[in-house]
């Protein structure tokens, strides 16, 4: 008897190790929409097929309350987010532009002055970048994207290629980082595929072709190590006249891409072997609006005038000099050189500014370098936003409302604190299907992925997985 006893609890050791260890998926694609909304995908779920968002919905691990930790986000920052696991400050992502502090000069987050376009400009490793070191190089990783910042970033250091539209031809390109094996597979795909990329619409169509074929072509997913695939769509509107029906004409096809996505991947590769991850970028462009026309409080706030007169102040209490060098966006940079020639304390002179600039009219506060290293939980989101070598010395934020205005590059927006709700969508590889209302920072998508295919997570990731 006692012998029946010891097999029975062999075996069922045996079934649970077998569980314990099950396979880890044969494909990860991370899927990034471009301003997806929450409201937006409920409000014409009437709309939709069986097999694109109702499907991720129903049979997916839904987090409904997802956020960034840091703000202001844009397309690069969300994706350099979304794949390292960590925030602009230690990724070095701030935005799609930036100034340049040599040369005073506004630079892109891929510009590469060997290979025109690549992710130097990453300052640590992404997911996909782990999964090769994992692999030995083995895993096969690509990206997909309308614009150069999302496919670069998305792919990280180490992928086999990154492909996006150029926005002069319209068809798919790539850069010399890459590996010959992925110059040659795109020429090999355009010689045969030619699609219309005018709109958001066509271009995700595009993409989602694309993405298929790759997969198809470069044999992703078909032996036991895990390969990775990140496809970035875009779910913005035209800013048309009759926004509802514009938005209403989008999700709908949206919808469409990612149900031919989702059954065009399960069906190479199969729902057991893929993990699929969809998420938001987290904000939408906002059009400038004449809030005065409705007698709602406004203003503009000439940021390059009060840079000029920032510079005179300062002039005034240290002698004359070039204090402020430029301002780009909301952000101002000062002279480092002066400052130290003069032997000023530059924190001393960052309060000074401070100082002057809550003073005018239309800026709601005022936050210096020495400010946010210094900073405490309730302007932590800021900081994260940041990055000490690249962004401005001083941040100045405008009140709602108000539009802020740079007459030397005719840069102009509408300050908006707006809340954008989204999701993050786990989906496929045999995970249950739940809804989860606990609120689920876009950091942690990347230490899920490595913990679902058994790698470490990107090296300045310090967020714990969702699961």
């Amino acid at each position: 008897m006692n012998r029946y006893i010891t097999a029975i609890l062999i075996a069922l050791s045996a079934t649970g190790q077998a569980q314990s260890l099950q396979s880890a998926p044969k494909l990860v694609v991370n899927i990034a929409v471009d301003q997806l909304r929450t409201d937006y995908i409920e409000a014409f779920a009437p709309l939709y097929g069986p097999n694109g968002f109702k499907k991720l919905l129903a049979e997916g691990r839904v987090y409904g309350a997802a956020s960034y930790s840091f703000e202001p986000i844009d397309r690069a920052s969300a994706i350099a987010s979304i794949v390292t696991g960590t925030s602009p400050y230690y990724n070095g992502i701030v935005s799609t532009q930036w100034l340049d502090r040599e040369t005073l000069r506004p630079v892109s987050c891929t510009d590469d002055k060997r290979y025109t376009d690549s992710p130097v400009k990453l300052y640590c490793s992404t997911i996909g970048d782990e999964l090769k070191v994992a692999t030995n190089g083995a895993a096969i990783i690509y990206s997909i994207a309308s614009d150069k910042d999302a496919a670069i970033l998305s792919a990280g250091h180490a992928a086999d290629g990154a492909v996006w539209i150029d926005s002069k031809k319209g068809t798919f390109t790539t850069s010399g980082y890459y590996s010959d094996k992925a110059r040659k597979w795109l020429d090999a795909y355009k010689s045969v595929y030619s699609q219309r990329t005018e709109d958001e619409g066509t271009k995700n169509l595009a993409i989602s072709q694309a993405a298929k074929e790759c997969i198809s072509a470069n044999a992703m997913g078909r032996d036991d190590i895990t390969d990775m695939l990140s496809v970035t769509l875009s779910a913005k509107g035209r800013n048309a006249t009759n926004w509802q029906l514009d938005m209403e004409s989008v999700y709908r096809k949206l919808d469409q891409v990612i149900s031919d996505l989702v059954q065009g991947i399960e069906g190479k590769v199969g729902r057991q072997n893929v993990l699929f991850v969809l998420t938001s970028t987290g904000y939408t462009d906002e059009e400038n609006v004449d809030y005065s026309k409705y007698r709602i409080p406004t203003g503009t706030f000439f940021i390059n005038r009060t840079a000029n007169l920032l510079n005179i102040y300062l002039g005034a209490i240290y002698g004359q000099g070039h204090y402020v060098e430029t301002c780009f966006h909301n952000e101002i940079y000062l002279n480092h050189k002066l400052i130290e020639q003069k032997r000023l304390s530059l924190s001393e002179v960052l309060s000074r500014c401070q100082e002057f600039l809550i003073q005018n009219a239309g800026v709601r506060d005022v936050y210096t370098s020495t400010r946010l290293l210094a900073s405490d939980n309730n302007i932590q989101k800021i900081r994260l936003g940041q990055n000490p070598a690249i962004s401005g010395d001083i941040l100045v934020e405008v009140a709602p409302g108000w539009q802020l205005y740079n007459e030397d590059n005719q840069e102009k927006f509408t300050s908006r604190a707006t809340f954008v709700p989204f999701p993050i969508i786990i989906y496929g590889a045999n995970i249950k299907a739940e809804r989860i209302s606990t609120p689920a920072s876009v950091d942690r998508i990347a230490p899920t992925i490595a913990k679902s295919i058994r790698i470490r997570a990107p090296n300045a990731c310090k967020a714990d997985p969702l699961f």
